[in-house]
């Protein structure tokens, strides 16, 4: 009663003579004979047809808000300059892939046949079509991955009349109508060999994908059981804001923003962000005044036998930075993010100052973990000291031990040398295997041997026919401490760049708070990482 469908000879009513068994059943008593009659007062039109059926007229005879699905290939009923012309309020889709929302069956064939294979589907039917279409739906009201706004050059994709459809490209469509379709089939009793673990199900599909990175879900699992305030300290880009959006939804985190309020407030618009209800702070407004005073007599006491007077630490707090990290220090926030969008020496400055290094520690250091189909690694260290001397690699290496276990793994840690166990007695090599006959003497039960070069680290064959006699004979080293900052930070990077891996990180190491310093330029996944690891730092910082 609600169709009117259309064929070459007309609307296809119950008054026509010619029509086969499918078409009798959409057959309309409705009294109306051409296409132009059916779609006055419409609101939706779906196209299968032919090019240019469609006039400007037509659209603006629909009612408010019509849906037009021009499908027609290779041009559709209508074009889409004359579509978006014929009226403001319309939502248009195409089949081609120039034109916003493409409608392609590259989103629904290989995922319905995904899931319809994992549980041995005896056919597809009309459930596991609509199951299909309804993650897909779901799916576009979802925040847009960095990956896909790169691969499609946007970064405003979020549902809207230009975004009603994921994009072909979206990487999460496996992970969402597979499960979805499979689950219809199994309720539709047409399933043979029904799936009971839905976990194992959706972690065997990730790993279809390529990188395995069930570490990070670990931790996203772990964070969103005990979410913790969050200060993103440059909130005055859209990337934070985004990331702050995604945190707040999934549970991570409870976000702080700092900034302008009226200049976070249009980024908010203009990317259309909900972050309704989430408190935004702008550290230089006058109503902030008492807050300083606090921040910077705490600040000032701390520091005050090392040339810190007590204005100067009020002035410092006008900086979003001193701001941000006092929170933390005063116990107003749990973590904070900052350095997307500042200098590093800059960032890390402040947080020394404000929350120092913690107790017993001389040095801190920066690890990055790196995913790939081999495992999951860890760096170190990838951001801090240039040319470590043995006491600051010793550090190092301590570090590193204590934060790889956080993440409820066994560090097997590899000490890396262009030499292997005593084949060079100068320079960096010996330092290297000073460095680890210490901690072999003060820390036995840590597993960590050197010096050694990569590929023997990486190898444990290669490694037990070379030097059978290594603490780490047969083990999987997971954790590579580079001798120099050069050589660990181009090793990560050239990982990342080749596409061989994706790493998260740097994650701040040996600071006396859940004080983090994002990369550069960080992409909105990258900033999600670290205020997951942010908020598992917090987590452990209330069990130090």
């Amino acid at each position: 009663e609600n169709i009117v469908m259309v064929d070459s000879k007309g609307v296809i009513s119950k008054r026509r003579k010619d029509l086969n068994s499918r078409k009798q059943v959409f057959a309309t008593s409705r009294d109306i004979t051409t296409l132009e009659e059916a779609l006055k007062g419409s609101d939706v039109f779906l196209g299968l047809s032919v090019a240019d059926v469609l006039s400007k007229e037509m659209l603006r005879s629909m009612a408010d808000n019509p849906i037009v699905f021009a499908l027609a290939n290779p041009a559709p009923e209508i074009s889409y300059e004359d579509a978006m012309a014929s009226r403001t309020d319309i939502i248009f889709a195409t089949g081609r892939s120039d034109y916003p929302n493409q409608v392609n069956n590259v989103l629904g064939f290989p995922y319905i046949f995904r899931g319809a294979l994992d549980v041995r589907a005896s056919s597809i039917n009309e459930e596991m079509k609509v199951a299909a279409a309804l993650a897909i739906a779901r799916l576009a009201k979802e925040p847009v991955p960095d990956v896909v706004a790169i691969a499609y050059n946007s970064s405003k994709l979020s549902f809207n009349r230009q975004y009603i459809i994921p994009k072909p490209l979206d990487p999460r469509l496996l992970l969402t109508v597979a499960p979805a379709v499979a689950k219809a089939a199994m309720d539709s009793g047409i399933a043979h060999r029904p799936i009971s673990d839905w976990d194992a199900y959706s972690e065997e599909l990730r790993t279809r994908m390529g990188i395995d990175n069930r570490l990070m879900r670990g931790l996203t699992e772990k964070a969103q059981e005990n979410p913790k305030r969050v200060v993103f300290a440059e909130a005055n880009h859209a990337n934070m804001l985004k990331a702050a959006q995604i945190a707040r939804n999934e549970g991570l985190c409870i976000p702080i923003l700092l900034g302008n309020e009226d200049r976070i407030r249009k980024i908010i618009a203009e990317h259309e962000i909900d972050l309704e209800g989430v408190e935004i702070i702008n550290m230089r407004h006058d109503r902030e005044e008492a807050r300083r005073h606090r921040y910077a007599e705490i600040f000032a006491n701390k520091r005050q036998r090392e040339g810190m007077t007590y204005i100067e630490a009020y002035e410092k707090m006008f900086d979003r930075n001193y701001f941000g990290i006092s929170m933390v220090e005063a116990g107003d926030a749990d973590a904070c993010l900052t350095g997307a969008y500042t200098k590093y020496d800059d960032a890390i400055k402040a947080a020394t100052e404000v929350v120092g290094i913690r107790e017993g520690l001389s040095h801190i250091a920066g690890l990055n973990i790196v995913n790939n189909k081999l495992g999951t690694f860890f760096f170190a260290d990838t951001l801090i000291n240039n040319h470590p001397k043995a006491n600051t690699l010793k550090d190092i290496a301590l570090l590193t031990h204590k934060t790889v276990k956080l993440f409820n793994i066994e560090p097997v840690m590899a000490m890396l040398s262009y030499s292997n166990f005593g084949e060079r007695n100068t320079g960096s090599p010996a330092m290297v295997r000073g460095v680890v006959a210490d901690i072999h003497k003060e820390n036995p039960e840590i597993m960590i041997d050197g010096e050694m070069q990569v590929n023997f680290a990486l190898d444990k064959k290669l490694r037990h026919d070379k030097f059978p006699f290594s603490k780490i004979d047969n083990m999987d080293v997971n954790t590579l401490i580079f001798p120099n900052l050069s050589s660990a930070n181009i090793s990560y990077k050239m990982m990342l760049e080749i596409g061989m891996s994706e790493t998260i990180g740097p994650i701040q190491m040996g600071l006396n708070k859940p004080i983090h310093i994002l990369n550069i330029e960080s992409s909105v996944r990258d900033i999600l990482n670290m205020v997951t690891i942010a908020v598992i730092d917090a987590i452990f910082e209330e069990k130090r």
